[in-house]
């Protein structure tokens, strides 16, 4: 790089009150470099005239030659050479005529030296890319080497330039190499690191930089999400991976292949029913330079499978609650109620109320009637497919009405029952109190006395058992005696007791067979 070595101002040593003046300029082979006569007054000088080493054979050179290709006398009396070279090194004298016939004599010497020969910058241990930009990952150490050749004293410096910072100091040293290190490389140190050097003798910078990038990848894994389209038998699958420099590589494939590939920080697929399955696995993984190795994250495809009590029954005029629960498909289904076999979707109002809990969708049905009888079905779908869990409904009545039916017929079979008893007791009564009461006496015969009188005279004989039926029920011969009251008097008074065959003779006697 060819720089103009020193302007006017800068080159010029500072003259001296006095008629005479020296100064000292330095430059380096391939300068441009000026050599200032008489600079204390604004009037330029009406003839100059120079006299040197690098002024050729003639040894001198004045304002009013023609300029040369190389060296010059401009008109304010300075000396110009380009392209100055280690043969103009030496002391050049001037002569500069000003108005008042005063003359200005001046003395300049002009240091040639070898100057910055080159700057070179090391990085390591990171790679390089083609262009010549440095890489390295996060977390890692990197050392920044400057060094150079040059003749005489310098000064290093490194500076840094981010993309959000200005020039920042590093470093600085006046020894022939300079370098510093980064422990742990972060995101904020990827940018631009320049070195300077500044030479001592002629005030020369050379800088030479080198740009280093900082890749980094998050430690996580992809996100993986899904999101329903306008189409039912449609999915939309969303892989995202944040954090990353450079944007990371993201691809969705099914097994069968690959679905969609992109070097994005999210990465987006659409599917139809046609392309999914149960048990199928829809995958996304993530590449990247500074990751260690593949991330991913994945969906295993399941279809719906609603649960829920197949049967209910409840009470006409109360309220019933239906739970359907779907918690296992893959993507999460859409759980509805239907009714009938037509299924006509059961839409929230003033008979139906619906609510969600969580993975369980409830159907409640207000004030019920004998019309809400019926089919119901909890529909879960998916893109997968749909399916059904089918509730029957039953509807009673009134606990109230049915109370009383059922009083009315158990106090209907009591009283049904009472009247047979009656009856069949009262048709049955001389068995009970004959069969049962007297069955058990004495093999001598049964004794029946029977007494019709006035007074309580008991007349006693033996009553003849009648041989037994064919079914083995016994009979008893029972002889019933009636005595008129005056006749039991008179025979009171007369005579002893009759025999008792007599009296059996007397009054004829009535048969009862038991």
């Amino acid at each position: 790089m060819k720089l103009l070595a020193l302007l006017h101002a800068c080159f010029c040593a500072a003259v001296a009150a006095s008629p005479d003046g020296d100064s000292e300029v330095s430059a380096e082979p391939g300068d441009v470099v000026l050599l200032p006569c008489y600079s204390a007054g604004s009037a330029a000088p009406s003839l100059t005239s120079w006299t040197g080493p690098g002024l050729g054979a003639a040894g001198g050179l004045r304002s009013s030659d023609p300029p040369g290709e190389r060296i010059s006398v401009l008109r304010d009396g300075s000396l110009s050479i380009t392209w100055v070279s280690a043969a103009d090194e030496g002391v050049y004298f001037c002569n500069s005529s000003l108005a008042g016939n005063v003359t200005f004599h001046g003395r300049v010497l002009l240091h040639v030296t070898p100057g910055l020969r080159n700057v070179s910058v090391s990085v390591t241990p990171p790679s390089a890319l083609l262009n010549g930009t440095f890489v390295t990952t996060r977390g890692s150490s990197v050392t920044f080497n400057c060094s150079g050749s040059w003749a005489h004293s310098h000064r290093l410096t490194w500076r840094f330039r981010g993309s959000r910072s200005d020039d920042q100091l590093l470093s600085n040293s006046s020894s022939p190499w300079l370098a510093f290190t980064i422990a742990a490389v972060q995101a904020g140190d990827q940018g631009v690191y320049t070195c300077s050097c500044r030479s001592a003798a002629s005030r020369r910078t050379v800088e030479s930089g080198a740009e280093l990038l900082v890749y980094y990848a998050p430690d996580r894994h992809p996100e993986c999400t899904w999101a329903p389209a306008l189409d039912s038998s449609h999915v939309q699958f969303n892989c995202s991976w944040f954090g990353a420099y450079p944007a990371p590589t993201l691809q969705w494939e099914d097994g069968r292949g690959v679905l969609a590939s992109a070097e994005a920080d999210s990465l987006s697929v659409t599917l139809n029913r046609s392309q999914l399955a149960s048990g199928q696995t829809v995958r996304c993984s993530a590449h990247h330079a500074a990751a260690e190795r593949e991330a991913s994250c994945s969906f295993t495809l399941k279809l719906p499978y609603p649960s829920g009590d197949p049967l209910s029954t409840a009470v006409e005029g109360t309220n019933v609650t239906l739970t359907c629960t779907e918690s296992t498909s893959t993507p999460p289904a859409s759980t509805t109620w239907r009714r009938g076999l037509q299924r006509e979707e059961v839409l929230p109002g003033a008979k139906y109320i619906l609510s969600l809990e969580g993975p369980a969708l409830r159907l409640t049905i207000v004030n019920l009637t004998k019309d809400d009888e019926g089919v119901y079905f909890c529909r879960s779908e998916n893109p997968l497919g749909f399916q059904e869990q089918e509730v029957y409904l039953t509807v009673k009545k009134s606990s109230a009405v049915t109370g009383a039916v059922i009083g009315v017929f158990i106090a209907a079979l009591i009283v049904g029952v009472a009247v047979v008893v009656a009856k069949t007791a009262y048709a049955s009564r001389h068995r009970i109190c004959l069969g049962a009461g007297f069955g058990q006496m004495d093999d001598h015969g049964d004794v029946l006395s029977l007494v019709e009188s006035d007074e309580d005279e008991l007349f006693q004989d033996s009553v003849p058992r009648l041989p037994p039926l064919a079914n083995g029920s016994s009979t008893t011969l029972v002889q019933i005696h009636r005595i008129p009251s005056s006749d039991h008097e008179e025979a009171a008074a007369t005579s002893p007791r009759q025999p008792e065959d007599t009296a059996v003779t007397e009054e004829p006697a009535d048969l009862v067979t038991l």
